[in-house]
């Protein structure tokens, strides 16, 4: 049985970090590109970044260059997701989404991902 759980979402302040975490099991995890999405209240879901299954690959969302970083530890079945000067308006429920050796532009489009979590919610107030 896959299962892909985000932690570490929270209540932050404007200008603050969070760091999400993405746990994975029942899959061949370094095998497996990583994305995160964020969906916030009465909108669709947005791509945020992606790492590709060796780590070695990387691609951030223009909104957050520069303020958020993915990373991944395959010997713990683990994508994290440094964020940093977080804003009012990146309020929403963060999710993390799998992919068999997924790379390139396919990344961005929430259809092409194989397995997702739950999510996780991220509320930044000002």
């Amino acid at each position: 049985q896959v299962q892909l759980v985000e932690s570490g979402g929270g209540l932050v302040q404007a200008g603050g970090s969070l760091r999400l975490s993405c746990a994975a099991s029942g899959i061949r995890f370094s095998s497996y590109s990583i994305g995160w999405f964020r969906q916030a209240p009465g909108k669709e879901r947005e791509f945020v970044t992606f790492i590709s299954w060796s780590g070695s690959d990387t691609y951030y969302a223009d909104s957050v260059k520069g303020r958020f970083t993915i990373s991944r530890d395959n010997t713990r079945n683990t994508v994290y997701l440094q964020m940093n000067s977080l804003k009012s308006e990146e309020t929403a429920v963060y999710y993390c989404a799998a992919r068999l050796f997924g790379i390139g532009e396919s990344m961005f489009s929430e259809t092409k991902y194989d397995y997702w979590g739950q999510g996780t919610q991220v509320t930044v107030f000002s």
